[in-house]
């Protein structure tokens, strides 16, 4: 089987970003949303993030007009029985993930690879939703994705051979670094980065810093390029505290219980830069 067309479910920051660079890659794309405003504003990214490629000479201007060209768009979800590969992006909700996939499952061919940009929901759990568990499979992403080389390739309990060495292809083809990890809360990228973020906004909430100065402890001390708070807005607080809880629940320990602070800002709307304002305000911000 080889892999010609890719579906994108949901048209929000990540999955306008793998519809991106898969069409970049070379592959057709169906970019699929449950409204049009949605499928608008993705494909609106898409033309302003391919507009700067351009400017900065990483693409030509004739690639980035074909990229446009290999991406379509629907708000038919039957419309993946095309696809040869349906990579899921949509929010962080495990029973909304389970009735997508199970509708995927009877609509696409038997030989398409399902998989899910989750970040931290269990893979094993997601394919449990299909007849097809092992050719379901993890691809998370990182955020933003044009610019993040890394893939966390997270296989399931029943996801075979064949289609993790698939979904590697595809992802070196989309000039990104495919790494492996097992099927664990958080995989290996969230469990190690939300506890930090986690522990910023105990700092913050404890009274030990701003959060300007906590962040500029952290880039200037640990060289991070980017400062724990302003990484936990960029993410969004609503998914960090997703990830927070699945991480809680599912190892046990009391060491990645979520910072009530954080509970009370997702409970407040302040999502991060999404809503406008979380830790640091961009409603000024263009």
């Amino acid at each position: 089987m080889e892999i010609k067309t890719i579906g994108v479910i949901g048209a929000g920051q990540m999955g306008a970003g793998i519809a991106q660079v898969a069409a970049v890659a070379g592959y057709n794309v169906i970019l699929n949303d449950i409204k049009q405003e949605f499928i608008d504003k993705g494909i609106g990214g898409i033309q302003k993030s391919l507009t700067k490629f351009a400017e900065k000479g990483k693409i030509t201007a004739e690639a980035k007009d074909a990229a446009l060209c290999r991406i379509k768009t629907t708000l038919e979800l039957a419309e993946m029985r095309h696809a040869d590969l349906v990579i899921e992006a949509v929010i962080e909700d495990l029973e909304l993930k389970k009735k997508i996939f199970a509708n995927l499952d009877g609509m696409c061919p038997q030989d398409t690879i399902l998989a899910s940009n989750t970040s931290s929901i269990s893979i094993t759990k997601l394919a449990a939703a299909t007849k097809r568990p092992q050719r379901f499979i993890g691809m998370h992403f990182m955020n933003p994705v044009p610019m993040m080389k890394l893939v966390e390739v997270i296989r399931g309990h029943l996801t075979n051979d064949e289609t993790t060495r698939m979904i590697i292809e595809v992802s070196k083809r989309m000039d990104k670094v495919p790494v492996e990890c097992n099927d664990f809360p958080g995989f290996v990228s969230n469990r190690l980065l939300m506890p930090m973020l986690n522990e910023a906004m105990y700092c913050v909430m404890e009274g030990v810093g701003t959060p300007q100065n906590i962040d500029e402890i952290m880039k200037l001390g640990m060289n991070h390029p980017m400062g724990p708070l302003a990484l936990a807005d960029l993410i969004g607080l609503d998914t960090c505290l997703h990830i927070m809880e699945v991480l809680h629940q599912g190892l046990g320990d009391s060491k990645y219980r979520p910072c009530p602070l954080l509970v009370r800002m997702v409970d407040a709307g302040l999502l991060g830069k999404k809503s406008g304002q979380g830790f640091y305000d961009y409603r000024q911000v263009k």
